[in-house]
């Protein structure tokens, strides 16, 4: 299961959408990537009234940064962020893609210096990224999240990053009380999520999307 450090194959679409020609899959929101951000992954884990210094976020799927990039924008306490991903953008990738969000051009450009270190800080978010397949990584992880990022590809298009197996290591790295959020409303997701030790619940989904999930850890 594991997979080189290698950039991921992209075309770009509607101004600067960027799209995984591995999983036919844009990587942020055709309807605004930053909105969809805020309402799934910082809204739906309560964020940031939850923060407090030390508070580990963790997730799957770091693609462009955008949920970080987010994240930090909002931080006022010192917090720890740590992401999951198989195929790192490279530089120049990274740079296109921000392009669409020039609001956080400041944070983009620190972003981007930091990001070959994949150990760096980001205002007052320390950040970890841990490449390789989440199936290998995450399991060896010694963390414990008190909310999670859930942010792969569709499950219908990258299935590996949502099976049952990996969603058990996501409740086992995670704090009692802790939280995930994630765009998708699959049945499968949202059972794997169950199992795993989450009271799961459906919540209004972003631009028109009629539902999204989140859950507390038991």
């Amino acid at each position: 299961m594991t997979t080189k450090d290698q950039s991921p194959d992209l075309e770009w679409r509607d101004g600067g959408v960027p799209v995984s020609t591995r999983f036919d899959d844009p990587y942020f929101s055709l309807a605004g990537g930053l909105a969809e951000t805020r309402h799934v992954f910082l809204a739906g884990n309560d964020l940031p009234a939850r923060l407090r210094p030390g508070f580990q976020v963790a997730e799957l799927g770091f693609g462009t940064g955008l949920n970080l990039l987010a994240l930090a924008e909002l931080a006022q306490v010192p917090i720890r962020f740590t992401s999951f991903e198989a195929f790192p953008m490279a530089l120049d990738q990274l740079e296109r893609a921000h392009a669409a969000f020039p609001g956080l051009a400041a944070l983009s450009e620190a972003l981007r210096r930091g990001y070959a270190a994949r150990h760096f800080w980001l205002g007052q978010v320390e950040v970890e990224l841990i490449v390789g397949d989440a199936r290998d990584t995450l399991p060896a992880w010694q963390g414990m999240a008190d909310a999670w990022f859930l942010d792969g590809f569709s499950p219908a298009r990258n299935p590996e990053l949502w099976e049952p197996a990996l969603m058990g290591e996501v409740g086992a790295h995670t704090v009692p009380g802790g939280t995930f959020a994630t765009y998708s409303a699959a049945g499968h997701v949202r059972r794997a999520l169950e199992a795993a030790g989450f009271a799961v619940e459906r919540a209004p989904g972003h631009a028109g999307k009629r539902h999204m999930s989140r859950g507390r850890r038991l």
